[in-house]
């Protein structure tokens, strides 16, 4: 299984890199983690010739911006979109004219899957369990070619967190917030609370994402963040768009 970061920016693009989006490869499937701009690198990546699935953690703008270039991509054996209750039809508003064109006018067959509630379509197993967010937000718990991934994004501390980290080989989270912050009405991670999961998950190895943009400005803040996270779980990476990480 190799993980490559398209994008690891929170908001917005900036010097530091695109907005979130996560490629992971495994020998029978080309799964995707969020669709901000950073999707738009997924053909420098991919061969086309393995099943898509895209799974968005939630509707935030950051997340689904990317998804108007999905017109340029081409799945031989399709993408499922999946996401949160109510995403097929908010995301019916948002893939269509003059947004951009509907999923029915892409070259290849492309569909969308409520989770959890829809999860039995999907051919390998998967756990969806809300975040604590603003709005309704999935993390997801992976297991495939023998190893366990969970994604966390974005979210403040919570059980389920924690939950879908459990003995993980790697657990992606956000970490929007640098250390000591904290927001009640927009919850988000900041350094040692994503490192308190991981820990408390008992996660093999803990990377870092989605650092907002307007906090974080530059690579070598990232960097600091990831030295905090590390000193409470020293199995951390704090990612850059292009990191690969190979489970």
């Amino acid at each position: 299984m190799k993980i490559t970061f398209l994008g690891t920016n929170g908001w917005f693009d900036s010097g530091t890199g695109n907005t979130i989006c996560t490629l992971v490869q495994t020998r029978e499937y080309d799964i995707v983690f969020d669709a901000g701009y950073g999707i738009h690198k997924l053909n420098r990546y991919v061969d086309w010739s393995k099943p898509g699935f895209l799974f968005l953690g939630h509707l935030h703008v950051d997340h689904i911006a990317g998804l108007h270039t999905l017109a340029k991509f081409r799945f031989a054996q399709g993408l499922t979109i999946c996401g949160p209750a109510g995403c097929r039809e908010t995301l019916g508003t948002f893939l269509k004219d003059p947004f951009t064109i509907p999923l029915p006018w892409l070259s290849y067959p492309a569909r969308i899957l409520e989770l959890p509630a829809e999860d039995s379509s999907l051919p390998f197993p998967v756990e969806a369990l809300a975040l604590r967010h603003s709005s309704l937000t999935l993390g997801y718990r992976l297991e495939l070619d023998g190893k366990t991934l969970a994604y966390c994004s974005d979210t403040g501390y919570c059980d389920n967190a924690v939950a879908l980290g459990r003995s993980a080989d790697l657990l992606i989270t956000e970490c929007a917030y640098k250390e000591g912050q904290s927001l009640e009405e927009w919850p988000h991670l900041n350094p040692e609370t994503a490192a308190r999961i991981a820990r408390e998950a008992g996660a093999k190895r803990l990377a870092l994402t989605h650092f907002d943009a307007e906090t974080y400005k530059s690579i070598d803040e990232r960097k600091a963040a990831g030295r905090i996270a590390a000193g409470l779980f020293p199995a951390t990476t704090a990612a850059t768009d292009g990191l690969a990480i190979e489970l």
